[in-house]
């Protein structure tokens, strides 16, 4: 059985991934407003990816017995002012989720609740690499810089992201 202490905690993180996932789905809508379709691609699968974590940890609660406690989600941005903001304010945020996760690692390790361990072990790792594609996506559009030939090779280079790379990327 999970204790009180993770299983609120888990819950936090919840809410934390579905905010995730809300933003990167704002984030979404705003490039397709803009017909950069390939930055708006790359959100959504995101935005799937974020939703799957969510659900991961909630499937982690139930299955130790725990109760899943929804929390409402923050209404985010509508709007950035380019695509490097975008992803710069992606890339905060994937820093803040690795942050809670790690602080989740502590609270498990404290608790030695050992399943939690392991499930946060692949969130460690995930957040890693989620961290690494989009610092180098704000590199690669400090480079462009204002090219608009730059950004649309972007834009379609980020069109293809497959949701079955994310997913692998997962595992």
């Amino acid at each position: 059985m999970i204790s009180d202490n993770i299983s609120k905690a888990l819950n936090e993180q919840i809410t934390n991934e579905f905010n995730s996932a809300y933003r990167y789905l704002a984030m979404s809508a705003h490039f397709s407003s803009r017909n950069l379709n390939g930055f708006a691609h790359w959100f959504r699968v995101q935005y799937n990816e974020e939703r799957n974590h969510a659900l991961r940890i909630f499937d982690h609660i139930i299955d130790r017995g725990g109760e899943v406690s929804l929390s409402p989600v923050s209404e985010p941005p509508r709007s950035w002012e380019s695509p490097t903001a975008a992803f710069s304010a992606a890339l905060e945020e994937e820093r803040r989720i690795a942050k809670s996760i790690d602080e989740l690692m502590e609270l498990a390790i404290g608790e030695k609740d050992h399943a939690t361990r392991i499930l946060l072990d692949w969130f460690v790792s995930e957040q890693v690499e989620e961290e690494r594609v989009t610092s180098e996506i704000v590199d690669q559009l400090q480079m462009v810089g204002d090219s608009t030939i730059g950004l649309f090779m972007m834009d379609e280079r980020l069109m293809n992201r497959s949701p079955e790379e994310a997913d692998a990327e997962q595992e």
